[in-house]
Protein backbone atom coordinates (compact mmCIF):
# COMPACT_ATOMS: atom_id res chain seq x y z
CA UNK A 1 0.00 0.00 0.00
CA UNK A 2 3.05 2.68 0.99
CA UNK A 3 4.84 1.75 -2.06
CA UNK A 4 1.87 2.33 -4.57
CA UNK A 5 0.78 5.49 -2.84
CA UNK A 6 4.83 6.26 -2.94
CA UNK A 7 5.12 5.62 -6.91
CA UNK A 8 2.35 7.08 -7.88
CA UNK A 9 3.23 10.36 -6.21
CA UNK A 10 5.69 12.57 -8.39
CA UNK A 11 6.59 14.30 -5.47
CA UNK A 12 7.64 12.13 -3.57
CA UNK A 13 9.63 10.20 -6.39
CA UNK A 14 11.22 13.42 -7.03
CA UNK A 15 12.23 13.59 -3.20
CA UNK A 16 14.21 9.96 -2.85
CA UNK A 17 15.72 11.23 -6.67
CA UNK A 18 16.80 14.16 -5.13
CA UNK A 19 18.12 12.59 -2.09
CA UNK A 20 20.03 9.87 -3.84
CA UNK A 21 21.73 12.40 -6.29
CA UNK A 22 23.33 14.34 -3.40
CA UNK A 23 24.55 11.09 -1.76
CA UNK A 24 26.03 10.23 -5.05
CA UNK A 25 27.86 13.87 -5.06
CA UNK A 26 28.58 13.77 -1.81
CA UNK A 27 30.71 10.31 -2.22
CA UNK A 28 31.75 11.47 -4.99
CA UNK A 29 34.00 14.50 -3.77
CA UNK A 30 36.85 12.32 -2.42
CA UNK A 31 36.67 9.47 -5.21
CA UNK A 32 37.34 12.98 -7.70
CA UNK A 33 39.76 13.83 -5.31
CA UNK A 34 41.47 10.67 -5.40
CA UNK A 35 40.82 10.43 -9.29
CA UNK A 36 42.83 14.07 -9.80
CA UNK A 37 46.17 12.49 -8.11
CA UNK A 38 46.61 10.66 -11.48
CA UNK A 39 43.95 12.23 -14.07
CA UNK A 40 44.40 16.07 -15.10
CA UNK A 41 41.32 18.10 -14.28
CA UNK A 42 40.15 18.82 -17.72
CA UNK A 43 40.49 15.47 -18.83
CA UNK A 44 39.04 14.41 -16.57
CA UNK A 45 36.05 16.57 -16.82
CA UNK A 46 35.96 15.75 -20.69
CA UNK A 47 36.36 12.09 -20.22
CA UNK A 48 33.24 12.33 -17.49
CA UNK A 49 30.70 13.99 -19.94
CA UNK A 50 31.68 12.47 -23.13
CA UNK A 51 31.69 9.13 -21.73
CA UNK A 52 28.27 9.64 -20.19
CA UNK A 53 26.79 11.42 -23.32
CA UNK A 54 28.00 8.10 -25.20
CA UNK A 55 26.01 5.93 -22.74
CA UNK A 56 22.63 8.12 -23.04
CA UNK A 57 22.27 8.53 -26.53
CA UNK A 58 20.61 5.96 -27.56
CA UNK A 59 17.67 6.54 -24.81
CA UNK A 60 17.03 9.67 -26.58
CA UNK A 61 18.07 9.96 -30.06
CA UNK A 62 14.70 8.35 -30.96
CA UNK A 63 13.06 11.08 -28.80
CA UNK A 64 15.08 13.77 -30.19
CA UNK A 65 12.64 17.34 -30.03
CA UNK A 66 14.32 20.68 -28.40
CA UNK A 67 12.93 24.39 -29.11
CA UNK A 68 15.11 26.26 -31.03
CA UNK A 69 14.08 29.15 -29.03
CA UNK A 70 15.69 27.91 -26.27
CA UNK A 71 19.31 27.07 -27.37
CA UNK A 72 21.13 29.88 -26.30
CA UNK A 73 19.87 29.21 -22.69
CA UNK A 74 20.40 25.63 -23.51
CA UNK A 75 24.13 26.95 -24.45
CA UNK A 76 24.81 29.11 -21.42
CA UNK A 77 23.82 26.37 -18.66
CA UNK A 78 25.87 23.89 -20.68
CA UNK A 79 28.87 26.47 -19.86
CA UNK A 80 28.19 27.31 -15.99
CA UNK A 81 27.29 23.80 -15.15
CA UNK A 82 30.29 22.13 -17.01
CA UNK A 83 32.89 24.08 -18.50
CA UNK A 84 32.96 26.63 -15.48
CA UNK A 85 31.31 24.59 -12.33
CA UNK A 86 32.96 21.09 -12.98
CA UNK A 87 36.69 22.65 -13.69
CA UNK A 88 36.30 25.05 -10.67
CA UNK A 89 35.28 22.13 -8.12
CA UNK A 90 38.39 19.43 -9.59
CA UNK A 91 40.66 22.19 -8.97
CA UNK A 92 39.33 23.06 -5.83
CA UNK A 93 39.42 19.34 -4.37
CA UNK A 94 43.14 19.00 -5.77
CA UNK A 95 44.13 21.88 -3.63
CA UNK A 96 42.41 21.51 -0.64
CA UNK A 97 40.25 18.72 1.63
CA UNK A 98 37.46 17.01 -0.08
CA UNK A 99 35.41 17.08 3.23
CA UNK A 100 35.49 21.34 2.84
CA UNK A 101 33.62 21.14 0.09
CA UNK A 102 30.03 19.97 0.80
CA UNK A 103 30.30 22.72 3.87
CA UNK A 104 30.78 25.22 1.07
CA UNK A 105 28.49 23.90 -1.33
CA UNK A 106 26.16 23.50 1.62
CA UNK A 107 25.61 27.79 1.88
CA UNK A 108 24.37 27.14 -2.31
CA UNK A 109 20.66 28.34 -0.20
CA UNK A 110 22.21 31.37 1.51
CA UNK A 111 24.00 32.57 -1.71
CA UNK A 112 20.48 32.88 -3.70
CA UNK A 113 19.01 35.06 -1.18
CA UNK A 114 21.92 37.17 -0.48
CA UNK A 115 22.05 37.67 -4.51
CA UNK A 116 18.56 38.69 -4.75
CA UNK A 117 19.08 41.70 -1.93
CA UNK A 118 22.10 42.27 -3.89
CA UNK A 119 21.35 42.12 -7.41
CA UNK A 120 17.32 42.54 -7.40
CA UNK A 121 16.76 44.16 -4.45
CA UNK A 122 14.13 42.36 -2.88
CA UNK A 123 13.44 42.53 0.89
CA UNK A 124 14.70 40.39 2.94
CA UNK A 125 13.81 40.48 6.66
CA UNK A 126 16.06 40.85 9.51
CA UNK A 127 16.11 36.97 10.71
CA UNK A 128 16.85 36.37 7.19
CA UNK A 129 19.53 39.10 6.41
CA UNK A 130 21.12 37.45 10.37
CA UNK A 131 21.15 34.04 9.03
CA UNK A 132 22.57 34.36 5.97
CA UNK A 133 25.75 36.30 7.79
CA UNK A 134 26.04 33.30 10.50
CA UNK A 135 26.10 30.78 7.48
CA UNK A 136 28.91 33.01 5.21
CA UNK A 137 30.73 33.27 8.36
CA UNK A 138 30.67 29.29 8.47
CA UNK A 139 31.90 29.33 5.12
CA UNK A 140 34.68 32.04 5.39
CA UNK A 141 36.09 29.70 8.74
CA UNK A 142 36.17 26.93 6.12
CA UNK A 143 37.93 29.04 3.39
CA UNK A 144 40.52 31.26 5.17
CA UNK A 145 41.22 28.81 8.32
CA UNK A 146 44.08 27.56 6.31
CA UNK A 147 45.68 31.60 5.71
CA UNK A 148 45.63 31.70 9.52
CA UNK A 149 47.68 29.02 9.86
CA UNK A 150 49.77 29.08 7.14
CA UNK A 151 49.60 31.78 4.82
CA UNK A 152 47.88 32.40 1.51
CA UNK A 153 48.55 29.10 0.60
CA UNK A 154 46.84 25.78 -1.57
CA UNK A 155 44.45 25.41 0.35
CA UNK A 156 42.84 29.19 0.61
CA UNK A 157 42.87 29.25 -2.73
CA UNK A 158 41.27 25.63 -3.48
CA UNK A 159 38.50 26.52 -0.48
CA UNK A 160 37.95 29.32 -2.71
CA UNK A 161 37.87 27.72 -6.54
CA UNK A 162 34.87 25.44 -4.51
CA UNK A 163 33.10 28.68 -3.30
CA UNK A 164 32.96 29.98 -7.16
CA UNK A 165 31.87 26.52 -8.36
CA UNK A 166 28.96 26.65 -5.37
CA UNK A 167 27.94 29.88 -7.19
CA UNK A 168 27.97 28.58 -10.66
CA UNK A 169 26.15 25.60 -9.14
CA UNK A 170 23.33 28.64 -7.79
CA UNK A 171 23.01 29.96 -11.74
CA UNK A 172 23.33 26.42 -12.65
CA UNK A 173 19.43 25.98 -10.73
CA UNK A 174 17.98 28.56 -12.04
CA UNK A 175 18.47 27.67 -15.71
CA UNK A 176 18.03 24.22 -15.20
CA UNK A 177 14.55 24.95 -13.93
CA UNK A 178 13.39 27.18 -16.99
CA UNK A 179 14.61 24.56 -19.80
CA UNK A 180 12.76 21.70 -17.90
CA UNK A 181 8.99 23.26 -18.59
CA UNK A 182 8.82 21.79 -21.95
CA UNK A 183 11.59 19.02 -22.05
CA UNK A 184 12.30 16.07 -20.25
CA UNK A 185 15.24 15.87 -18.39
CA UNK A 186 16.82 12.71 -19.74
CA UNK A 187 17.13 14.80 -23.14
CA UNK A 188 18.25 17.74 -21.22
CA UNK A 189 20.89 16.33 -19.52
CA UNK A 190 22.06 14.50 -22.57
CA UNK A 191 22.83 18.32 -24.71
CA UNK A 192 24.67 19.55 -22.02
CA UNK A 193 26.71 16.61 -21.66
CA UNK A 194 27.73 17.04 -25.25
CA UNK A 195 27.87 21.05 -25.97
CA UNK A 196 30.23 21.02 -21.95
CA UNK A 197 32.43 18.00 -23.59
CA UNK A 198 32.97 19.84 -26.72
CA UNK A 199 33.74 22.98 -25.29
CA UNK A 200 36.47 21.02 -22.70
CA UNK A 201 37.97 19.70 -26.02
CA UNK A 202 40.56 23.07 -26.44
CA UNK A 203 41.96 22.13 -22.51
CA UNK A 204 41.83 19.10 -22.35
CA UNK A 205 44.21 18.94 -25.58
CA UNK A 206 46.50 21.27 -23.98
CA UNK A 207 46.74 19.18 -20.84
CA UNK A 208 47.95 15.84 -23.30
CA UNK A 209 50.19 17.71 -25.19
CA UNK A 210 51.94 18.96 -22.12
CA UNK A 211 51.47 15.84 -19.30
CA UNK A 212 50.98 13.28 -22.07
CA UNK A 213 48.67 10.46 -21.24
CA UNK A 214 47.74 9.68 -17.71
CA UNK A 215 48.51 6.34 -16.10
CA UNK A 216 45.62 4.06 -16.93
CA UNK A 217 45.14 1.42 -14.05
CA UNK A 218 42.41 0.83 -11.02
CA UNK A 219 42.63 4.00 -9.32
CA UNK A 220 42.02 6.28 -12.59
CA UNK A 221 39.48 3.46 -14.27
CA UNK A 222 37.48 3.36 -11.12
CA UNK A 223 37.32 7.32 -10.71
CA UNK A 224 36.21 7.85 -14.18
CA UNK A 225 33.68 5.04 -14.37
CA UNK A 226 31.94 6.46 -11.10
CA UNK A 227 31.76 10.17 -12.65
CA UNK A 228 30.44 9.03 -15.52
CA UNK A 229 27.94 6.36 -14.73
CA UNK A 230 26.69 7.15 -11.22
CA UNK A 231 27.91 11.11 -10.75
CA UNK A 232 26.96 12.22 -14.43
CA UNK A 233 24.39 9.89 -15.78
CA UNK A 234 22.47 8.66 -12.76
CA UNK A 235 22.98 11.73 -10.54
CA UNK A 236 22.17 13.94 -13.17
CA UNK A 237 19.13 12.51 -14.25
CA UNK A 238 17.96 12.03 -10.97
CA UNK A 239 18.72 16.16 -9.91
CA UNK A 240 16.47 17.03 -12.88
CA UNK A 241 13.83 14.55 -12.41
CA UNK A 242 13.74 16.11 -8.98
CA UNK A 243 14.17 19.69 -9.97
CA UNK A 244 11.15 19.05 -12.10
CA UNK A 245 8.57 18.32 -9.63
CA UNK A 246 10.22 20.17 -6.51
CA UNK A 247 10.25 24.05 -6.03
CA UNK A 248 13.79 25.51 -6.91
CA UNK A 249 13.94 27.38 -3.06
CA UNK A 250 13.66 23.73 -1.98
CA UNK A 251 16.76 22.35 -3.60
CA UNK A 252 19.35 23.44 -1.36
CA UNK A 253 17.35 21.45 2.11
CA UNK A 254 19.02 18.52 -0.02
CA UNK A 255 22.93 19.16 0.41
CA UNK A 256 22.40 18.23 3.90
CA UNK A 257 23.11 15.15 3.35
CA UNK A 258 26.22 16.04 1.11
CA UNK A 259 28.80 16.26 4.31
CA UNK A 260 27.42 12.82 6.01
CA UNK A 261 28.44 10.79 2.39
CA UNK A 262 31.60 13.05 2.24
CA UNK A 263 32.92 12.49 5.31
CA UNK A 264 32.18 8.52 5.24
CA UNK A 265 34.52 8.15 1.86
CA UNK A 266 37.07 10.69 2.53
CA UNK A 267 38.06 9.53 6.03
CA UNK A 268 39.02 5.80 5.17
CA UNK A 269 40.20 6.54 1.09
CA UNK A 270 42.05 9.97 2.04
CA UNK A 271 42.91 9.82 5.49
CA UNK A 272 41.29 13.20 6.15
CA UNK A 273 40.36 14.52 9.30
CA UNK A 274 37.80 16.47 10.79
CA UNK A 275 39.17 19.11 12.74
CA UNK A 276 37.61 21.66 15.28
CA UNK A 277 37.77 24.84 12.70
CA UNK A 278 36.06 22.59 10.77
CA UNK A 279 33.41 21.30 13.25
CA UNK A 280 32.83 25.28 13.79
CA UNK A 281 32.09 25.86 10.08
CA UNK A 282 30.03 23.49 9.70
CA UNK A 283 27.67 24.53 12.86
CA UNK A 284 27.60 27.77 11.88
CA UNK A 285 26.47 27.08 8.29
CA UNK A 286 23.88 24.68 9.31
CA UNK A 287 22.82 27.33 12.43
CA UNK A 288 22.51 29.94 9.55
CA UNK A 289 20.50 27.99 7.47
CA UNK A 290 18.19 27.08 10.81
CA UNK A 291 18.01 31.33 11.59
CA UNK A 292 16.94 32.00 7.78
CA UNK A 293 14.82 30.02 7.17
CA UNK A 294 13.18 28.48 10.60
CA UNK A 295 13.70 24.43 9.30
CA UNK A 296 16.67 22.72 9.95
CA UNK A 297 14.24 19.84 10.58
CA UNK A 298 12.75 20.28 7.42
CA UNK A 299 15.40 18.11 5.99
CA UNK A 300 14.99 15.33 2.91
CA UNK A 301 13.67 12.76 5.29
CA UNK A 302 11.06 15.22 7.14
CA UNK A 303 9.55 16.11 3.16
CA UNK A 304 8.80 11.95 3.01
CA UNK A 305 7.36 11.95 6.32
CA UNK A 306 5.12 14.81 5.99
CA UNK A 307 2.69 12.56 3.76
CA UNK A 308 4.12 8.74 4.76
CA UNK A 309 4.62 7.85 8.58
CA UNK A 310 8.15 5.57 7.53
Amino acid sequence: MFINSLLSDKKKLAIIALILANLIWGAALPIYKWTLEIVPPFTFAFLRFFIASIIIFPFVYKKFKFSSREIPLLVFSSIISITFQIPLLFFGLTLSPSINAPIIISSGPIILIASSFIFFREKISKKLLLGTLISLSGVLVIILNPALKEGFGTDVLGNFFVFLATICGVIQALVFKKLLKNNSPLLLVFLIFVIGSITLIPETFIEFKNLGLFAINFQSLTGIAYAAILSSVSGYFLYMYGLKHINVSEIGIFSYVDPIATILIAVPLLNEVITQSYAIAAILVFLGIYVAENRVHYHPIHLLTKRYRL
